[in-house]
Parts: C-alpha cells; structure tokens; sequence
C-alpha cells in the first residue's frame, strides 16, 4: 500500500535575519532571478558568505530554504524521494527536492559537481522553462509552485575536468560569482561574528590577505572569512591571539611543515 507522508516544511523558514553585508549588486541580481523564475549558480572560494547568502536571500524572500550539501554518494532518490517500509507498508517519503518542488521552497544544492553525475540531470527540467521534477518511481511528473526556486554553488578553484559542470547545466542559470570581501567590508563581518574588536579584525584580515597571496606557492587555498571568524571567538574565549589563529586558522589550512613554519612566521610579524 502506497502512503504519503508529510513534512513539515515550517522547520525550514528562517526565524532570524542572518547577518550579511552586500559586496555588490548579487542581492537586486538574485531577487530579479527569483522574479523571473530563473535558477541561480553561485560560485566563490570556501568561507566567502555563498551559504550566508542564500539564507539572507531566503529571509528577504520569506520563503523556507532546504538546504543539502552534495556528495559522492548522492543518489537521486536522496534528492527525490524513496519508498520505506513502515508498519509493513511502503510508504513513500519525499526527498529534499521534491518537498521544495511541492511547497514552493528554496532549494540550495551545495557543491553540487560534487554530486554523481547522473544525479545532477535530474535538475534539468527544473532548471529550464518546464519547471518540472520527473519522480520515476512514482510515475510522476510534479509542477513546481511558483515560488520555487532552484540555487546551486561550487568553488571552481577545487574543481577538476572531470567535477565540473557541464555546458547543457551550467547554461540553464544565471550566475553569480564571489570572491572574498574588500577589506573594509571583511572587517566589518569579522567583527560582528566573532565580537573582537576591529583593530584584532583587521589584523586577521591582513593575515589572510597573507595567505591567499601563497596559493601559487603550495597552499591550496588561502584562509577564509570563515576562518578568521572562528579564530576571533576563540580570542574572545580568552586564547591568546597566536593560539586562536593557530588552531583557528593556520593548522586548518595545511599540514605541510615548512608550509606551517612560513605562516608561524606571518602570526608573529602580526602579533
């Protein structure tokens, strides 16, 4: 016997406004998007405020936004639904997408080319003028409400040939690219997160200008907002400042021994 089961879409509606400081015209771009019904493609570097983003956007919108990080082992029934045993019968539960389709929410696949390709076709009809989720399994074919909104992120400087996304996807959204803050406005973000003061902040932010110059010299990626954010409540926690930015910031970004020396050397010419 075939049932559906209900979820409760009110657990995914913002009851805060997030904090966010624009960097430029991504909040008029994407609120145009969502007017016209167009999926959004977000890239940027790790920590640049792409998932703060989104949830700002969702609050501005008041709609609830469903959020599902990719993977490699991301199936499509995970993002669509699946059939369970319960009570001896088969019950169908929808997944992630599917409630997002049905309740005209926002859906947010982060690093989606981290997800199986196959996976990701499963978008395409979503993503285009049909608006459109095929549910095999059910035999299905869903409507999306016309609140519903498709977004999607990745950080193209991790990216291979082989996870990147295809033209025939990547040419069914209007896309948005991040990059880390202006100093000033990181500043600003450092200090209201994290509750340091803003000469500490804006010597964190001069930390990680230091690193993101070295990611031509062996590191892969220099230091985020997110890590500078995470090293200053440490400090407001009472660890010292060399210690937060070492456990907050330098050893999360390598393990290389002479890598880590080299950023040792950066603290103490700051602090």
């Amino acid at each position: 016997m075939e049932k559906a089961t209900e979820s409760r879409i009110e657990e995914h509606f913002l009851t805060e406004q997030p904090f966010y400081l624009q960097q430029g015209n991504e909040l008029q771009l994407a609120l145009a998007a969502y007017e016209n019904r167009l999926p959004l493609l977000i890239k940027g570097p790790t920590g640049c405020g792409k998932t703060r983003f989104m949830q700002f956007l969702a609050w501005k919108l008041q709609r609830p936004l469903i959020t599902v990080s990719c993977h490699d082992d991301l199936s499509t029934s995970d993002l669509v639904g699946r059939y369970i045993i319960r009570g001896g019968e088969a019950v169908w539960v929808d997944g992630p997408l599917a409630l997002a389709v049905k309740a005209g929410a926002i859906c947010y696949l982060d690093e989606v080319v981290e997800a199986r390709k196959d996976t990701t076709v499963v978008i395409h009809p979503l993503a285009d003028d049909r608006r459109e989720l095929p549910v095999e399994k059910l035999g299905r074919l869903f409507t999306a409400s016309p609140e519903f909104m498709l977004a999607v992120s990745y950080n193209p400087g991790y990216q291979s040939v082989l996870k990147d996304l295809k033209p025939s996807t990547r040419q069914r959204f209007v896309s948005l690219s991040f990059d880390h803050p202006e100093p000033e406005l990181e500043c600003r973000i450092v200090a209201s997160e994290s509750g340091v003061d803003q000469n500490i902040a804006a010597q964190l932010v001069k930390l990680a200008g230091m690193t993101r110059s070295l990611k031509d010299s062996g590191l892969p990626e220099g230091a985020s907002s997110r890590l500078l954010i995470q090293a200053g409540k440490l400090h407001v926690s009472g660890i010292s400042i060399i210690e937060s930015c070492r456990a907050g910031i330098t050893r999360s970004l390598t393990d290389d021994p002479d890598m880590l020396a080299a950023l040792d050397e950066m603290l103490e010419s700051l602090f």
